[in-house]
Parts: C-alpha cells; structure tokens; sequence
C-alpha cells in the first residue's frame, strides 16, 4: 500500500502545483476580454485594429478602432444614391457657378431670339405654340426623370416632397408663358428682352417678402438703375418717335407682367431647394423632380382653364378644334391655308428645344448659388439678344435701327446689373 499511497501523494502535490500556478497567473494577469470589433453592414471593417502590450503592465489592451470613410464612401454618402452631391468646396462650388452662368448666359441668348423668330412663323397662333411648349416641358421632363430614377439618381424620398409649391409654380409659368407669348407676338425684337429686366425688381421684392432676405445699398440702387435703363432704352429707343410708338399699352404691360409672374416662380423654386435640403438631411434634389411636377401641373392647368385662356384670345370655346387643327397645320407648314407660316417647323422647334435646354441650364445655377445670381446671369444676356434682333436676321429682314437713347438706356441698365454686384460695402 505505500507505494500506492506514496503515486497517490505525489500526484496529488502535482495537482497542487499546477493549480497554484495558475492561480498566480491569474493574479498577475487577468485574461483579456472578448474583442468585440465595429463591423457595420453600411461601413466597411475598420482595417487599424491593433492590439498591444503596454509597457508598464503585462496586459492586452484593445487600441479604440478609428474608421476613415474613403473618397467613395464620403461620395456615396453625400449623395445618398440620389441627385448628385453639391459642390464641397468653396473652390469647386465658385467653379460649378462660373460654368453655369456662361451656360446660361449663352442658352439665355438662344432663347431670345428664336422666340421672337418663332412668333414670326406662328403670329397668329401664339397660343398654340404656348400650349405646345407646356406638353414638351412635360414630355421631355417625365421621360428624363424615369431614366433617372432607375438607375438611382432620383430617390422615393424626392419624389415624396410636398407638392403645394409645385402648384404654385406650374401656375404661375403658365401665367408667364401667356402673357409672354401674346406680347412677344406684338412688340419688336429688342423690346422683349429690354421688358423682361424688370424680372430682376420683382425677383428683388420676392426675395425680401418671401424668403426673408436683405440687400444692401448697392443692390437696391443697382435694382434702381436697371428699372431706369429699361425706361430710357424703351421709351427713346427706337426712331425719333420711340420703340413702342403706334403700339398698345397693353403688350409692354404683358410683358412686364410675363417677368412678375416668373419671378415669383424663381422664388417658390428656390424655396423648394431650401425645404429638400432639410427634409433630404443634406442630400441633393434632383432638378428634373423640380422641372417634372411644376410643368405637369403646368399642363394641368392649362386643360382646366382652357375655356378661359380661349376666351382671352377672343376664341370660343366651340371653335378650338379648329384653332388647334389650322395651328397645327401653320407649326408643320403644311396644307393650303399656310400663308405667313414661313420659318415652320424649324424655327419653332428650335425655340421649344431652347427653352427646355434654358430651364435645366438655369435651374441647375439656381440649384449652386441662388435665385439673385441666377437672375443676373440671365438678365447679363439682354445686351446681346438686343443686337442680335435688332440685325437683319432670316425672315426677319428688316432690323431696327436704334437711337442713342437706346444706347443710353442700355449703359445704365448695365452699370445697374455691376453696382448689382459690388460686395457690400464696409463701413468703419
């Protein structure tokens, strides 16, 4: 029995030791706990985990993991799969506005003046060919927005905005779009754009009362002094009896009131991108939602109002079929009863395809800077669609010879759109 006894004793203390061991180790030296490392579906796995020993105590510690989104992460995020991301910086959005507003300037141009050569070829129809740029706009727009809304661009959260200003919007380019076509159709070639600079008074007045802004003294005297110019060029600007001589008041009236009703619908625009950026946490709205909805209820309202709109033109009701039937046929040059329809379909199509490229040219500026920038951009054109239209141009062949008045009156409308720009003064 010893010798049993004496394996059992030696295994025993065996037992002790190891236990006594371990013990020891674990006084010194806790085990380290689980690693629980921040891996995230959306994120990619932090790659800076590191674990160390630390040179005063014998133990393992975790080093806290720091994630470093990549330039595609930070992309992605910005952009949130939808509408592309604004620019960063200061540098890229300067550029992003300089680039716009010569894009601008030069789609703002176009549009002048195949508006008026296509008043010329559809004189008698301007109506119509206001209804036929509204559907366009929708046509053009709804088709561009699906493409962009399957492959990603355009988000369900866009498309969820409140749709009030939208409303507003497409009822007040509709308005716009009426007066500016029937006074377009009355006026001559420099007179349109000369007209349209009171946009820039109103859109000064919108922004004050709708959106809450403050200009300084350079602004508002800059607002002044394009308001003058238009005067002085109008009045004097012609021949020595003026430009608008012999015609009603009622044209340049419509076309004042074609800029007001414009540039309130720059505002509700400017509105709508102000509202996305809340309601899209930082996220870009697409401009095709913008263009899309407002020019859908754009043509809404034009079916509604059609016995209204027909009656201002002296049209009854029960003769519209056959106003859009002769229009038709006066846009597409064809038929017997084509008479004074020359420059068709080439010149029409050319001004509706214009306007379309103008609206997302111009909505993608307000979109980088504001409605003000975005207005003087356009307005900087006037100079240059005036002497353009005041040239002998095809099927518009007798030009305009102007006044030093008009020369006068232009110079204070450009000192106007400079003082415009000045920064604000500093005061000590």
């Amino acid at each position: 029995m010893r010798p049993f006894n004496a394996g059992a004793g030696a295994k025993s203390t065996a037992r002790r030791l190891v236990s006594a061991t371990a013990n020891s180790f674990r006084s010194v030296s806790p085990p380290p706990p689980p690693l629980h490392l921040p891996f995230h579906p959306s994120k990619p796995p932090a790659n800076n985990l590191q674990l160390s020993i630390s040179r005063g105590r014998n133990t393992l510690h975790e080093r806290k993991a720091t994630y470093v989104p990549s330039a595609i992460s930070k992309t992605l995020q910005r952009g949130g799969g939808g509408g592309e991301a604004p620019p960063s910086s200061s540098s890229e959005r300067k550029l992003a506005v300089a680039a716009w507003s010569a894009v601008t300037l030069v789609a703002a141009v176009a549009n002048r003046v195949l508006q008026k050569l296509a008043l010329v070829s559809m004189k008698d129809y301007p109506f119509f060919l206001a209804q036929l740029n509204s559907f366009a706009y929708v046509f053009v727009f709804f088709s561009v927005l699906r493409v962009r809304y399957h492959v990603g661009i355009t988000t369900n959260e866009m498309l969820a905005l409140p749709k009030l200003p939208f409303v507003a919007i497409g009822s007040l380019e509709l308005l716009s779009s009426i007066c500016g076509m029937y006074a377009g159709a009355m006026l001559p070639g420099p007179a349109i754009p000369l007209l349209f600079q009171t946009f820039l008074v109103w859109q000064l007045l919108f922004s004050r009362l709708l959106l809450g802004k403050r200009y300084h003294f350079n602004q508002i005297i800059g607002c002044f002094l394009v308001a003058a110019g238009v005067v002085v060029a109008v009045s004097r600007g012609g021949t020595n009896s003026g430009m608008l001589s012999g015609i009603s008041p009622l044209w340049p009236g419509l076309m004042v009131a074609s800029s007001f009703f414009q540039a309130a619908a720059s505002i509700f625009k400017e509105s709508v991108f102000i509202d996305a950026a809340k309601r899209l946490k930082g996220k870009s709205l697409d401009i095709f939602v913008i263009n899309s909805f407002a020019s859908g209820f754009q043509a809404l309202f034009t079916i509604a109002f059609l016995p209204i709109l027909s009656s201002m033109k002296g049209i009854p009701l029960s003769n519209l079929p056959s106003y859009f039937t002769s229009g038709a046929a006066c846009f597409f040059n064809i038929g017997t009863n084509t008479i004074g329809c020359e420059g068709a379909p080439l010149l029409p199509l050319l001004y509706i395809a214009s306007n379309i490229f103008f609206s997302i040219s111009i909505l993608n500026l307000l979109k980088v800077s504001n409605a003000i920038v975005a207005s003087l951009a356009s307005r900087a054109a006037v100079p240059f669609a005036i002497y353009i239209l005041s040239q002998p141009l095809p099927y518009l062949q007798k030009g305009m010879s102007l006044s030093p008045f008009f020369h006068m009156g232009s110079a204070i409308l450009v000192v106007g759109l400079i003082m415009f720009n000045l920064p604000k003064p500093q005061f000590s």
